[in-house]
């Protein structure tokens, strides 16, 4: 079972991230850059270790996943954590760049 965090997005003009803010002050996060228009490159995504097995990396992957579905998207998964998930959500094949 995994705790609930809420998932924001930040935006910059070459990329951004999915973060959480943890109640420690630390922050989880995915990572991402625009490699063309509509394609982004996930390059990493993190976790501190006190709050690692708690379903946070999922759930940004997962407000990933979501925008690019709604926004038109294509995803090229750089990181290796990204990279397995699409492997093991073979309907996410359509946001592969």
């Amino acid at each position: 079972m995994s705790d609930e965090f809420v998932v924001k997005r930040e935006d910059t003009a070459s990329g951004g991230r999915y973060v959480v803010y943890l109640p420690d002050g630390s922050e989880a996060e995915m990572t991402y850059h625009r490699s063309a228009p509509n394609v982004i490159s996930i390059d990493h995504t993190g976790v501190p270790d006190a709050f690692r097995n708690r379903g946070l990396a999922i759930q940004l992957v997962n407000a990933g996943i979501a925008d690019a579905q709604a926004e038109g998207t294509k995803i090229v998964p750089l990181c290796s954590y990204v990279a397995a998930q699409f492997r093991r959500h073979p309907d996410w094949a359509p946001l592969l760049a």
